[in-house]
């Protein structure tokens, strides 16, 4: 893609975020899905990774995503309509990893997000959120492992990137490119963002309409 285009790209996304977005529903279950009108992007991540902020600020929206201070606590799939008429969705995945977490809790998961993986057709990419100071942990390898499973597209998002010095940003974004580089569904490119200062936001919105319209 050129810098024109890129250009040319960030701003029509710019317009698209700026449109409509409504929440639709909560999945809990498969059965519990909404139809498959349109393509759909997903986003994964531990639960205090800051999903949920970043999904309010790339969205400008103060309260479309639930934040929690008790990580884990979303278990279901939340589904967002983008553009009127409609677009495309995006999809907040229940956060994992958390210690806590009760066994069944995590087994549940593990069941809801692998099927949906697996049978979603519309899904067109995932979104795994990466906390800038720690890096890809071995949690983070579990779902990495599950969408390479399941020959679903993703890209790494790097979140809080405002919380670390630049020097270091550049090592985990290094390290993470080699813990993704041989992966089959990897997307190579990685996106670092902070919710706080807007940083990567252009980029990361360019992405997800990049993803929807390919095909």
């Amino acid at each position: 893609m050129t810098e024109q285009e890129q250009s040319e790209l960030i701003e029509e996304a710019r317009k698209v975020f700026a449109g409509p977005i409504a929440f639709l529903k909560s999945a809990p279950d498969l059965k519990f899905l909404p139809d498959m009108a349109v393509n759909e992007v997903a986003f994964a991540g531990r639960s205090n990774v800051g999903k949920s902020s970043l999904l309010n600020a790339l969205t400008g929206r103060n309260s479309l995503a639930r934040t929690s201070n008790t990580p884990g606590r979303t278990q279901e799939l939340n589904f967002f309509d983008v553009g009127e008429p409609l677009r495309f969705r995006l999809v907040d995945m229940p956060g994992y990893g958390y210690a806590r977490a009760p066994k069944d809790m995590v087994r549940k998961w593990r069941f809801l997000v692998n099927d949906y993986l697996r049978g979603r057709a519309k899904l067109k990419r995932t979104l795994v959120l990466i906390d800038s100071r720690h890096g890809v942990k071995e949690v983070d390898t579990d779902i990495l492992d599950m969408l390479d499973a399941a020959a679903v597209s993703y890209r790494i998002v790097l979140t809080k990137a405002d919380k670390v010095k630049a020097s270091h940003l550049a090592e985990v974004m290094e390290k993470t490119a080699q813990a993704i580089r041989r992966r089959p569904a990897a997307h190579p490119e990685i996106i670092a963002t902070s919710s706080e200062k807007g940083m990567g936001l252009p980029e990361l919105r360019a992405a997800v309409l990049e993803s929807v319209t390919q095909g």
